[in-house]
């Protein structure tokens, strides 16, 4: 029997979860399930990796999962000792550590390096399936390799993907979605904490706001004079060097220092100090998009007798595994940039704090992915946007209110109810 057989789950999968299995066997075990962090995308594919061995009929049923960090590997390979898989059976491929089995689980680094394990795959889980875009020309030979056998399982997992964007055009054509579950269904249904947004406006110091206008300036002037106002394109005219590439790598610096400005405004970072006061002994998570600003928090917050942590790419594992077990105890709120936002779970915590813009739709859907997974006596899940009115900080608080209202369906959601106190740069909308 396929290692696979033996999977058993200690609950039972939720409706919609059943629905994303068969949808997925009816369009011939390939496709993408696109659900909200939190909704159990994982197990949907082990139940579809079983369904698919048994349909099969094969004594041996090689499965390869591919996530995009090691931390992913570990947390699966824990799950599946959960779910009854024999340890045996399961190999991990990645480092120092190859080790292929008949469940083999890896990274899409790994992979490249290595495409004899897709080809020997009878079935291929891209977790996070929106980062093999054809923006990221490192991964480009996974699909080519997939695509090489006409009957191998493909099964892509994702909280969301812009159907409309031209970088996903090769995951949509092989493994177009099958099943939406977005964050609006899964609070509907009950499945997600009820979101609670706080718009907390702040303002640029007058040499901030200069810094910004200068750097905004600059930006748009290089844009108008290359024709170029994307960061793909822009990188392919800085390849090409010479004097349009040297304005391309100015437009680059620009766009740095104007990140810089926005995460690291002082008003933004008292405001979160203030927002992390007001919820004592309760876990916080708070996102930006630079090491520095989230360092000057950190200060900031130990300054004011708060303990807190950061972590980041630069932060090596065993830290990080220390950092996160002592997070709720030694201390409350724990500052990231980008590291959390992918395939942590700690559905304990509940209140995220966002201080820096981004214009990815997914990574807006996993920040606020990571607070509303629900638990016994969690309810809602408290999402503050700290923004700088009129800047770039904008596009923030509409890709988040779109993650948050956008459903499987193409009803409009009815407008949420909201307030603003009297004389008061804060505004609450509660979903």
């Amino acid at each position: 029997m396929p290692a696979i057989s033996a999977l058993k789950f200690p609950f039972d999968l939720k409706r919609d979860q059943i629905e994303a299995v068969e949808a997925w066997m009816q369009n011939g075990c390939r496709g993408s399930v696109i659900y909200s962090t939190g909704t159990g995308k994982t197990e949907i594919a082990w139940e579809c990796a079983r369904r698919a061995a048994e349909k099969s009929g094969a004594k041996h049923y090689r499965i390869l999962f591919l996530v995009p960090r090691i931390v992913l590997i570990n947390q699966n390979v824990r799950r599946l000792l959960s779910y009854s898989i024999d340890e045996g059976n399961m190999g991990v491929y990645y480092g120092m550590r190859k080790d292929a089995r008949e469940i083999t689980i890896s990274t899409y680094q790994s992979v490249i390096n290595n495409f004899d394990l897709v080809r020997q795959a009878d079935m291929v889980v891209l977790d996070e399936v929106h980062l093999v875009s054809e923006t990221a020309v490192e991964f480009d030979g996974i699909f080519d390799v997939i695509v090489e056998d006409a009957n191998k399982a493909i099964l892509g997992l994702t909280a969301t993907i812009n159907e409309r964007e031209p970088r996903y055009h090769t995951i949509l054509t092989i493994a177009p979605p099958v099943k939406k579950y977005m964050i609006r269904d899964a609070v509907s249904d009950g499945r997600l904490a009820r979101p609670i947004v706080i718009e907390e406006k702040v303002k640029f110091t007058d040499e901030e706001q200069k810094i910004y206008d200068e750097a905004s300036y600059t930006i748009k002037d290089i844009s108008r004079k290359l024709q170029a106002y994307e960061p793909d394109k822009m990188t392919k005219i800085l390849m090409r060097g010479g004097a349009r590439g040297s304005l391309a790598k100015q437009w680059f610096a620009m766009v740095r220092k104007r990140k810089q400005v926005l995460s690291s405004t002082r008003q933004k970072l008292l405001k979160a100090v203030e927002i992390v006061k007001s919820h004592p002994g309760e876990r916080v998570m708070i996102f930006s998009e630079t090491i520095d600003s989230i360092q000057q928090l950190r200060d900031m917050l130990e300054a004011s007798g708060t303990p807190a942590r950061t972590i980041h790419n630069g932060v090596r594992r065993q830290e990080r595994e220390e950092i996160l077990q002592s997070w709720g105890s030694d201390y409350f709120p724990l500052l990231s940039v980008h590291t959390l936002e992918i395939g942590y779970d700690v559905p304990q915590v509940g209140i995220a704090i966002i201080i820096a813009s981004s214009s990815n739709t997914n990574q807006v859907a996993q920040r606020i992915g990571r607070v509303v997974r629900k638990v016994e006596g969690k309810e809602h899940a408290h999402v503050y946007i700290v923004y700088v009115e009129g800047t770039k900080d904008d596009n923030m608080l509409k890709m988040v209110k779109a993650s948050i209202e956008s459903g499987s369906d193409e009803q409009r959601p009815s407008r949420p109810k909201g307030g603003r106190p009297s004389g008061s740069q804060r505004t609450i909308t509660r979903y």
